[in-house]
């Protein structure tokens, strides 16, 4: 067996959606995200490979939340590039990465055999998203990695190119090794225990496991731990990592499924929170939040619907105040009390949540036509 890591990666995005494999098939499109682990020669990495489509946004900022670094495949043939960033999910699915953040990123230019490999295709790429990565988003030029490549041939993925275009073009490294550039961020073992479920599942044995990322603190067996919001208490019977090995401890940055005893399944739910016995998270109903909108986006009123996102619950919000508008590069106050924001804006704004839920970390807001 070989000799486990002591880092762990999460790359990519969210959990899981509520779609039937017909309704895939019908939509031709891909809906759920799929996890898979391998080994590479630096890290154990757990990808979460969310879809692209804009109707499963909710779906990928679920998983944005568990990601320590993200890969943003993008298409390099004309017109499909063009058409990702005018009015696809491209910037969209930047900026959400970051808002949660996410601070390293690779870009993969997949589809570079459509183009024949061209170097200047690539560096038109590079130029355009790299602008908006830095300027928008406000990643550090450092922290991204550009990586050409083509899937469906098998290029530049996992070892040097074997086409002549490639190697003779690029001095890039393959997608494999520009996920082993990734820095480990800095664990928080020592704090207080807390992990947003993200799923549950239950047994026909009556068991009930809860499922996330563990932010902060240490899970062992045996131990007493407080799901939130019911404020019950549970037995941690046993552990799962990796999908499905068994392990008596699991620390902060751990993907975990936590089998629970003693406490009835109905209070463990997917958007709740475990967290130490004695260290129970806040409730929060009336938010003060830094909002920035994004481009398209309709402008923002005080009395406007929103769904409120934070981590995996998602609940139902009214803005009552936009205190102000900040500059968006020193995030200092620009204008008291405006009447409005608008998309690119960033913003102080109030909220009120229609349900009081635990709120452990950043959020995000989105405005769904769905809510009332």
């Amino acid at each position: 067996m070989k000799k486990r890591r002591s880092h762990r990666e999460r790359v990519l995005l969210p959990m899981r959606g509520h779609w039937t494999r017909a309704q895939k098939k019908e939509r031709g499109i891909t809906m759920s995200v799929a996890v898979a682990y391998f080994d590479s020669k630096k890290y154990k990495v757990v990808v979460l490979d969310s879809p692209g489509h804009r109707d499963f946004v909710p779906n990928m900022i679920s998983g944005a939340t568990q990601a320590d670094a993200a890969i943003l495949v993008v298409d390099g043939s004309h017109g499909a590039f063009e058409a990702g960033m005018k009015g696809g999910q491209t910037k969209e699915h930047a900026q959400i990465i970051k808002s949660f953040g996410v601070k390293q990123i690779v870009v993969a230019v997949n589809k570079m055999d459509v183009v024949g490999y061209s170097k200047d295709r690539f560096d038109e790429i590079e130029h355009t998203l790299g602008t908006y990565l830095s300027r928008s988003c406000r990643f550090e030029e450092s922290a991204v990695c550009w990586v050409p490549l083509s899937a469906m041939e098998n290029q530049n993925m996992v070892s040097a190119p074997g086409d002549e275009r490639l190697l003779s073009r690029y001095s890039r490294p393959c997608l494999l090794e520009a996920i082993d550039s990734f820095q480990p961020p800095k664990r928080e073992s020592e704090k207080s225990l807390l992990m947003p479920i993200c799923d549950v599942i239950k047994s026909s044995r009556g068991q009930v496991s809860a499922c996330g990322k563990l932010q902060a603190g240490t899970l062992q067996n045996g131990i007493k731990v407080r799901v939130m919001p019911s404020g019950e208490l549970g037995t941690v019977r046993s552990l799962e990592r990796d999908g499905s090995q068994s392990y008596s401890t699991a620390t902060a940055g751990d993907n975990v499924a936590v089998t629970l005893q003693g406490i009835a399944d109905r209070q463990v739910m997917a958007g709740g929170v475990l967290c130490g016995p004695d260290v129970p998270v806040a409730f929060a109903r009336h938010l003060e939040l830094n909002v920035q909108l994004l481009d398209g986006a309709q402008p923002l009123l005080v009395g406007s619907q929103l769904e409120f996102q934070i981590h995996h619950a998602k609940e139902a919000a009214r803005v009552v105040k936009i205190a102000a508008l900040l500059d968006p590069n020193t995030l200092k106050v620009a204008k008291k009390s405006p009447r409005c924001l608008l998309a690119k804006q960033v913003a102080v704004v109030e909220v009120v949540v229609r349900a009081i839920h635990s709120l452990p970390q950043s959020s995000l807001l989105s405005s769904p036509n769905q809510v009332p």
